[in-house]
């Protein structure tokens, strides 16, 4: 089946549904908006700190956060994005709010704002402790009312289309490499339709999935970087993964576990030891509120050094009722476990969070193929450099939405479907067998990930990952010619497709910035 859009969204987050807001204000522009499970389900949901943007002008300022942002990214960070992503903070806000989201406020009216690590001021805006789960849900109830956005929900983007589908012969040197839209699994049917559109944007956010201990929801198995990646556009950065210092310690659930958000040690939560000592002090005079590389780094060394396998976050020394004030959902989950927060210490331990890298844009969301975008934690802005100040995504999405919309509005009545574009052939069987071998390949990508590729690297680590990760590859492709395409082998093409990218750019990188950080070429002290 063939189906025709002048915008094609793939990923329904807080950059996807901001784009989408933002196009179909022109009713004669038809929008399709494709999600992988359902609206409800992202990395943007759960977020919980907040999102970050200068608002309180008496105290705050651009510079400030332009330089806080710079200092975190460890000077990585590409200075035009993060002037724009600043400089529009407070224009994204207000998109936002006018779209249905809520902020806490303070008595007098304005927003209560926290302060989280690497920030100098307090600039981060939320609802309680479950800012993203309020900002999908606004957005959500905003997109249902707009009558040219058609949502696709359990539909399963396999591969963008380019030349490369009508027999032209592509490679990472052509120069004018061209999407047409893309092949998306339909679960009703269990067939493969083709998606053509003027416009395509890929919104599938991260990565996370690929390790055994994640935050981020089982979906993020960086589909939109891999899709991309095969079609020969430019990928950078992938070495960047952010580690979150502090997800609740419970071995039942990894996969995702619990975000305990920054906005706790921004509330004054102090990491320690499981017999009260604290460490920080030993690794950056921030303590608590280093930026995440800092701290995530400090964490694994503390459990390497005393053979533990979490460490543990106190607040027990705050008002117990501000406490369950200001962060009830984790107040109840940490309960659900039998730890009372206002009493007890949090363990904690790091897990993999967010990636900074991804598919190579402009300044307007472009990537390096002609009439794609990408939007959100898929795409490498700049922004983010060596590694992300907390609550800084969010806001990037949204003005790069902003960004990627206006400018994509001004092409797109230059362009024309293409309709030389074949179906897809979905000739094949998968057995049960088969399923089996998929499910188990899918660990050991976690597996390989976790023990050779996480917050400490060694070339010899990336190379037993590498080789391991290659014959994963070789198996997986063999594979896939010959099945009818499912979700999960295409998410396992994609898992180890990234898993690949993530190794290789951290062999190349012959030095320690930021997020990498590698014994071959140790940067701090404490480590040598």
């Amino acid at each position: 089946m063939i189906k025709k859009f002048d915008f094609l969204i793939i990923g329904s987050g807080v950059a996807g549904m901001s784009y989408a807001l933002k196009v179909s204000q022109n009713s004669n522009y038809s929008v399709a908006l494709v999600c992988k499970t359902t609206l409800e389900e992202s990395n943007t949901s759960k977020a919980q700190g907040g999102i970050a943007s200068v608002t309180d002008l008496n105290v705050d300022n651009f510079e400030k956060h332009i330089q806080d942002t710079m200092i975190a990214g460890d000077f990585i960070s590409d200075p035009a994005s993060v002037k724009q992503v600043v400089m529009g903070g407070p224009d994204g806000i207000k998109d936002l709010v006018k779209w249905g989201v809520n902020f806490d406020k303070k008595e007098n009216g304005e927003y209560d704002l926290h302060k989280e690590g690497g920030h100098s001021e307090f600039r981060i805006l939320h609802h309680a402790d479950d800012t993203g789960f309020e900002i999908q849900r606004g957005l959500i109830e905003a997109v249902k009312k707009q009558p040219n956005i058609t949502v696709f929900e359990n539909h399963f983007a396999v591969e963008i289309i380019t030349q490369h589908h009508m027999g032209i012969r592509v490679t990472r040197r052509t120069p004018d490499i061209e999407c047409f839209g893309a092949y998306i699994l339909n679960p009703d049917t269990n067939k493969i339709d083709t998606y053509l559109s003027k416009v395509t944007i890929i919104a599938t956010g991260g990565t996370g999935a690929i390790y055994s201990s994640t935050t981020n929801p089982n979906i993020a198995t960086g589909d939109g970087i891999a899709m991309v990646y095969r079609a020969k556009g430019k990928v950078q950065d992938m070495e960047f993964v952010q580690f979150h210092p502090t997800a609740l310690y419970n071995p039942k659930e990894n996969h995702p576990a619990y975000l305990i958000t920054e906005a706790m040690r921004g509330y004054g939560g102090i990491l320690r030891l499981p017999d009260g000592k604290e460490f920080m002090h030993k690794y950056d005079e921030r303590l608590s509120l280093a930026p995440r590389d800092i701290v995530a780094r400090a964490i694994d060394n503390e459990m390497k050094i005393h053979g533990l396998d979490h460490v543990c976050l106190d607040v027990t020394h705050k008002d117990p009722e501000l406490t369950k004030k200001h962060f009830p959902n984790i107040y109840a989950k940490c309960l659900s476990i039998g730890i009372d927060i206002t009493k007890e210490y949090i363990p904690v331990s790091p897990c993999a969070h967010y990636m900074c890298g991804g598919i190579k844009v402009d300044l307007d969301g472009q990537s390096s193929i002609r009439r794609l975008y990408a939007l959100g934690e898929c795409s490498c802005t700049g922004l983010h450099g060596g590694n992300r100040l907390a609550s800084n995504s969010l806001i990037e999405a949204v003005v790069y939405a902003d960004s990627a919309a206006r400018h994509s509005m001004e092409m797109v009545d230059k362009y024309t479907f293409n309709d030389n574009i074949p179906e897809w052939n979905d000739e094949g069987t998968l057995t049960n067998e088969e399923n089996v071998l998929i499910a188990q390949d899918a660990k050991e990508v976690n597996q390989i990930m976790s023990t050779y590729v996480g917050i400490v690297h060694s070339d010899l680590r990336l190379h037993r990952a590498w080789e391991r990760l290659d014959l994963l590859y070789e198996e997986t492709e063999h594979l896939f010619k010959r099945v009818k395409p499912t979700k999960d082998i295409c998410e396992l093409r994609n898992m180890i497709n990234v898993g690949y990218l993530i190794t290789r750019h951290a062999l190349e990188r012959k030095e320690s910035r930021g997020l990498h950080y590698t014994i071959d070429y140790p940067k701090h002290a404490y480590d040598k």
